[in-house]
C-alpha cells in the first residue's frame, strides 16, 4: 500500500489572494505546509496541486513535487482527484488531501488518519480529523462553536460521522442554543485520507453528484454522506488554526518569530 499526500494550493483566494506565496517568515507559506506533511511517518510522496504557474515555480524552487491542474475545480478534493488520476494509484492505496493553509498541523494527525483508514477496510474508506473546542476558548463569535466558519461534526458510537454542519450541532434545546462548555462540540479539521478507489468515485460528478445538503451548507463532505459513504472521524488534540485571512497569517508569523523560527 502506497500513501500519497496532495496539497491543493490556489492563488485566487477571495479573503487572501496569493496566500500560498506569502513569505514574511522567510519561507513561502506553501513550503511550511509541505514541510509539515513530509514529517508524517506514513506518507511516501507529497505533491502540491495548483492552478497557477507562480506557485509551480515557488514549489520547484525548494525542491517540491508539483502538478498543474485545471482552474475550474469546485473543491480542493476535486483537484486532488485530478492528480490521483494522473498518478494512477492502486485501489487500496491511500491518498490524503491536506489543505495548503495548515502550516502548523501536527504530522501525527496525518499518521492517525492513515492508520484509521487502513484499519477500517471497506467499512469506511474516508477518514478526517476533529478536535474538541477548548473550554477556555470563546463561547460566541469567531472561533466559537457558534461561528459558521467553524464546521462542526457529530459522530456515532463507532466514530463514524453522522453529519457535518456550519450550525450548532447538536443543538442544546434546553439552553436555547447557548454554549456553556465548548468542549461538548467537535470542530472538524481540514484534512482527509481516502482509499484511492473512493477518491476517484467521489470526484466523478456523474457517479457521485452533489445534492441539497452540500448545496445548502457548502460542505463537500455532505455529498459523500448523502451518497451513502461512511466517513471515519479521528478525534485528536486541538490544533493551531489554519490561515484564512491576512490577520491569521500575521498571527502565524508572530508565533514563528516567538519560537525563533
Amino acid at each position: 500500500m502506497a500513501v500519497t499526500a496532495v496539497i491543493p494550493a490556489r492563488y485566487a483566494s477571495a479573503r487572501f489572494p496569493g496566500k500560498p506565496l506569502a513569505a514574511d517568515t522567510g519561507q513561502y507559506l506553501i513550503r511550511h505546509v509541505w514541510q509539515r506533511v513530509r514529517q508524517a511517518r506514513g506518507i511516501d510522496r507529497v505533491i502540491v496541486a495548483t492552478d497557477d504557474q507562480r506557485i509551480v515555480e515557488a514549489v520547484r524552487s525548494f525542491g517540491g513535487e508539483v502538478r498543474m491542474t485545471r482552474a475550474d475545480h469546485p473543491t480542493g478534493t476535486d483537484r486532488v482527484g485530478e492528480v490521483a488520476r494522473e498518478i494512477e494509484p492502486a485501489n487500496d492505496d491511500i491518498v490524503l488531501n491536506v489543505q495548503g493553509d495548515e502550516p502548523e498541523l501536527d504530522p501525527a494527525v496525518l499518521d492517525r488518519l492513515i492508520e484509521r483508514v487502513s484499519a477500517e477496510g471497506e467499512t469506511a474508506r474516508i477518514g478526517t480529523p476533529a478536535c474538541r473546542f477548548p473550554d477556555d476558548g470563546p463561547r460566541e463569535g469567531p472561533g466559537s462553536p457558534l461561528d459558521p466558519n467553524c464546521v462542526k461534526v457529530v459522530v456515532d458510537a463507532r466514530g463514524l460521522a453522522l453529519y457535518f454542519s456550519r450550525s450548532l450541532i447538536p443543538y442544546p434545546r434546553a439552553g436555547q442554543g447557548m454554549v456553556d462548555r465548548p468542549s461538548r462540540w467537535l470542530l472538524h479539521l481540514g484534512a482527509y485520507a481516502f482509499r484511492a478507489d473512493v477518491l476517484l468515485e467521489i470526484t466523478d460528478q456523474r457517479a457521485k453528484p452533489g445534492g441539497m445538503l452540500e448545496s445548502m451548507e457548502s460542505l463537500e463532505q455532505l455529498r459523500w454522506l448523502e451518497n451513502g459513504l461512511s466517513v471515519a472521524v479521528v478525534i485528536v488534540e486541538p490544533q493551531p488554526p489554519g490561515i484564512d485571512t491576512p490577520e491569521d497569517y500575521a498571527a502565524f508569523v508572530a508565533r514563528m518569530r516567538a519560537m525563533g523560527r
